[in-house]
């Protein structure tokens, strides 16, 4: 009997989005070893990898960077299919969904901050849904609204701004 071989030659997308995935986890793994003063609070610089590629190559290879990283991350700080893995695949997952739409807004009025911020609130979203849902089933939760707003405000501006000045360089 002999063995068939099937080989997969990688397009050259697929190693540009295999590059990008993996600038966007070595982000999110140095992120995690920065201590956070308010658990659950972090300024998302994996998010930037994302926004770049949004803008320079569109939602799919966006989508795809993003997916790889939280999966990716997760693997890495052995954190796969723990709670945190199902808040960041959540955050993400609803983010995404509100940059499908937004990157047709009139770029004129709609910059790469503003793509950040809905991107962030989306994110905060999709992660307190998840924890009022699964984690913390009390309606206790929504005082801490205010404070995440705060931290997707603050982030989201800085991460847009990042972005911004990465996208001036040539790619």
């Amino acid at each position: 009997m002999t063995a068939s071989v099937t080989e997969l030659q990688p397009g050259r997308d697929d190693v540009y989005i295999a590059r990008l995935a993996a600038a966007a986890i070595a982000l999110a793994v140095i992120e995690a070893g920065i201590p956070s003063p308010i658990p659950g609070i972090k300024p998302g610089l994996a998010n930037i990898v994302t926004l770049y590629a949004l803008v320079r190559h569109g939602w799919r290879v966006a989508a795809w960077v993003s997916l790889l990283r939280i999966f990716g991350g997760a693997i890495l700080l052995g954190g796969f299919l723990s709670p945190g893995f199902a808040l960041s695949l959540a955050g993400g997952v609803a983010s995404l969904a509100v940059l499908a739409p937004a990157q047709y807004l009139p770029k004129r009025y709609f910059g790469v901050v503003s793509l950040s911020l809905l991107a962030a609130f989306a994110h905060i979203a999709g992660q307190l849904a998840l924890a009022r849902w699964w984690l913390i089933p009390h309606d206790g939760l929504k005082h801490l609204v205010p404070l995440f707003a705060a931290a997707a405000w603050g982030f989201g501006i800085v991460n847009g701004l990042i972005t911004a000045q990465l996208l001036k360089d040539p790619p």
